[in-house]
């Protein structure tokens, strides 16, 4: 684990953020059991901020608190991955409407290079694309909500090597252009492009 923690932020936070990091880089594993004194320690704090960090990552989804046991690091199912797969989904296309109606929003001019590229983006770009849909949405706790969800289907499910980044060209065009119908529609079929592959991925698990 990191031995320091930023200082700008709340030392709750901060622990949240660092252990977060940990969990999502696979340095602690599922099932992991994540003792409040032994963290606090780690980080010089007293126990009170680490309870709030396990408390967070709790809401989040990344760590279960048992009554008389403490808190461990969750373990991916196969049940959460659909659900989240769906709220994903949800999410997306709203964000996907309201850049439209922005057409774009602060970040027009990255989303029009997407959108005139007359080549494949690289597969690891693709987050960085939905990322983008989202700041376009202009909708910041629609924006918080998305990262949060995205961060634990790319820690419980990975990336799909399939996935079409040519569907980022059109889906930028149709932003791009104000067509907020069309965007929602085409955020839709390119997530259950996704949610397919990761269901047949289940099905073989």
């Amino acid at each position: 684990m990191a031995e320091t923690v930023s200082r700008v932020e709340s030392t709750g936070d901060a622990i949240a953020h660092a252990l977060r990091e940990e969990i999502l880089a696979g340095r602690l594993a599922g099932g992991e059991r994540l003792i409040e004194e032994a963290i606090a320690k780690q980080y010089g704090v007293s126990r009170v901020p680490v309870r709030e960090a396990l408390n967070r990552l709790q809401s989040e989804g990344f760590v279960t608190i048992v009554r008389y046991r403490g808190a461990a690091v969750s373990e991916t199912l196969v049940q959460d991955g659909r659900e989240l797969l769906q709220i994903r989904r949800g999410l997306e296309v709203l964000a996907a409407q309201l850049a439209a109606a922005n057409r774009g929003g602060a970040v027009a001019d990255a989303l029009a290079a997407i959108a005139d590229d007359q080549h494949d983006e690289n597969p690891t770009a693709a987050p960085s694309f939905h990322e983008l849909v989202a700041a376009a949405s202009g909708n910041r706790q629609l924006e918080e909500m998305l990262t949060g969800v995205n961060r634990r289907v790319q820690w419980g499910l990975g990336h799909n090597p399939d996935a079409s980044t040519s569907d980022h060209r059109v889906l930028a065009i149709a932003i791009v252009n104000g067509s907020v119908t069309q965007a929602g529609y085409l955020m839709d079929e390119h997530l259950q492009r996704d949610e397919r592959y990761f269901a047949d991925k289940f099905d073989h698990e």
